[in-house]
């Protein structure tokens, strides 16, 4: 059709919204989309500059009973689309979006200025992505970087959105490729939110999504203090996600010197502790093996007991407390924590 109004044939836009939001694609985690699907390494749990909002030419306001209008019930200023509508999503599942209905909620977007309106294009957008067509269409259509450009949104709830689109996104092993890049980005949200917030837990489940193979845990080099911190301060959901990341790089030996020599609180010792949650202890339990495992020659283990507060200290050296408490938790009345234990003991 042409720039005119649009013959409407899709319902009402929040119908859209509501059938992509509700279609129960979650932000899975390790899971990956048909055809996508890459298996973990060992132990293991389980891109260029920040997206630039461009205007596009030939805006206009939403008319009522227009596709865009059906198609996101959003009042915003979005481009005229090019071409018709084709088919009712509301017989559509999200995995059989038209490309033109994800280029023109890209679009929209970009150009809305009302935060309810951007969470709730961000979260259809985030849905959709968790199949396997719409990851590579958003790829395609610089979906994934106009998209990160709301890591640095004012408000919260934008940026977790955010967060929840590029955590289905990075499920696809060529968007890591353009995501890989935001990872500081991610890192400084992480450090700059407030603990336990949604915040600090999406980004920490799309880290988990990136370090689930070696290729990109270089990258996380420097947050494993960051990482150990929130261990010990976070609640369990966080301590979970934090350390699902720990133990995806603990499981590569290319990681592990990066790991030993990182700054610890000593305390994270002392979660090694019977009333640790057993979702928790179990993690760190498979951190500690993995850490085990590694073996320093003389001259590196001098070396590193010169540093003061490193992990090596805190959780590998004979003057460590560990040990001590792995014992007493031989005796844990979890069976599979009890079999840690004694895998680490041996």
């Amino acid at each position: 059709m042409g720039d005119g109004s649009i013959t409407p044939r899709l319902g009402n836009m929040k119908a859209f919204l509501g059938l992509v939001a509700g279609a129960g694609a979650s932000y899975g985690l390790y899971k990956l989309i048909s055809g996508e699907s890459f298996k973990r390494n060992k132990k293991s749990a389980a891109n260029e500059s920040a997206g630039v909002r461009s205007s596009q030419p030939s805006e206009g306001t939403l008319q009522p009973g227009s596709l865009l209008a059906r198609v996101s019930g959003l009042d915003v200023v979005c481009p005229r689309p090019v071409g018709g509508a084709s088919g009712d999503l509301a017989h559509q599942s999200p995995g059989n979006l038209d490309p033109q209905h994800l280029k023109m909620l890209l679009s929209c977007l970009q150009t809305s200025n009302n935060t309810t309106d951007r969470c709730r294009i961000l979260l259809t957008l985030g849905n959709s992505a968790a199949f396997t067509v719409n990851q590579n269409l958003l790829r395609e259509f610089e979906g994934i970087h106009i998209i990160a450009g709301f890591l640095s949104d004012p408000t919260p709830e934008v940026r977790v959105q955010t967060l929840n689109a590029l955590n289905n996104l990075c499920m696809n092993i060529q968007n890591q490729e353009q995501i890989k890049v935001y990872v500081p980005q991610v890192l400084e949200l992480i450090e700059m939110s407030p603990v336990n917030s949604e915040l600090q837990l999406g980004a920490l489940r799309l880290l988990t999504n990136l370090s689930v193979t070696d290729k990109h845990q270089h990258l996380l080099k420097g947050s494993i203090t960051l990482l150990l911190s929130l261990v010990v301060v976070s609640k369990e959901t966080l301590q979970v996600q934090a350390l699902k990341i720990l133990v995806n790089l603990s499981s590569n030996p290319d990681m592990m010197d990066d790991i030993v020599q990182a700054q610890a609180p000593a305390s994270v010792v002392l979660l090694f502790d019977a009333r640790t949650a057993s979702a928790v202890l179990l993690r760190l339990l498979t951190f500690a093996g993995n850490l085990k495992a590694w073996r320093a020659s003389a001259q590196v283990a001098d070396e590193l007991r010169r540093k003061q507060d490193c992990l090596f200290r805190v959780m590998l050296d004979e003057s460590s407390q560990l040990h001590s408490r792995l014992v007493q938790l031989l005796s844990h009345p979890d069976v599979e924590i009890q079999s840690q234990v004694a895998r680490i003991l041996t």
